[in-house]
């Protein structure tokens, strides 16, 4: 079937969290329940969602995890991009993360460094570093979403926009030319835009597959951080779009 564009973004959004609540949909795309259920109808009956207790979700969520099958994708990519961001982090430095497949891999590369404070949302990345090497954990608190297991919501950002961190690094779902980075969810969204306003250190990680996507929700504008990592060196226009805004990219070697 030929999707419409909101039907895009609904199909996107559960294969991304696994199972996604049609009145949080209907709430994020600004429509009506009603609204949200004719699109979701034809995508039940396709096959694409399954429908349940006021939840849709792609078909295979029962048989793997979406945090899970993300974190084996482009895997070598985003260990090459973790290990480039922990070069730059040092024993007793302050960290503040959110939650994200490459972000929960920075954690284990991290896991060699000492004294580090860690800020995050992430119960992985918390779990991954705390109670080692003398590190110290900031757990924000709030709704833990059901597929990564990170709290969201205004708690969780009352919380952490509380501390300021030497490097504060972010993980995203899209980057286009002209919207700046997004992400697709709203909740995501505004927890990564927080965590970039506490760092001196400003830092977004993404793989090549995120360029010239765009997604429901803007993160940020190019000038909101200061260094772009990924595996591969962006293209013409977003590169250009990072300079404009006095920022820097990086690709992480090989």
């Amino acid at each position: 079937m030929a999707l419409s564009p909101r039907q895009s973004e609904i199909l996107a959004a559960a294969r991304r969290d696994g199972a996604a609540s049609i009145s949080a949909l209907a709430a994020t795309l600004g429509v009506s329940l009603e609204t949200v259920r004719r699109d979701i109808r034809p995508l039940v009956d396709d096959g694409h969602l399954v429908k349940k207790h006021g939840t849709v979700h792609v078909p295979e969520h029962g048989r793997e995890a979406p945090f899970d099958r993300r974190m084996r994708e482009n895997a070598a990519e985003k260990r090459r991009i973790a290990r480039h961001i922990a070069a730059r982090i040092a024993d007793g430095d302050s960290i503040m993360m959110d939650t994200g497949t490459t972000t929960s891999i920075l954690a284990r590369e991290l896991s060699a460094r000492r004294e580090l404070t860690i800020v995050t949302n992430s119960s992985d990345v918390a779990r991954t570093l705390a109670t080692v090497n003398g590190n110290k954990v900031f757990m924000a608190g709030g709704e833990l979403h059901g597929d990564n297991g990170a709290a969201f919501g205004r708690t969780a950002i009352d919380f952490v926009a509380r501390f300021r961190v030497r490097h504060a690094i972010i993980s995203i779902g899209a980057i286009d030319a002209r919207m700046g980075p997004m992400d697709y969810l709203l909740e995501e969204a505004e927890f990564a835009r927080t965590v970039l306003s506490c760092g001196a250190s400003r830092i977004v990680a993404t793989d090549h597959s995120k360029f010239e996507r765009t997604a429901l929700v803007r993160v940020c504008g190019f000038s909101d951080f200061d260094l772009l990592v990924s595996d591969r060196p962006p293209p013409a226009d977003i590169a250009a779009a990072v300079g404009a805004a006095g920022g820097r990219w990086e690709v992480a070697d090989g």
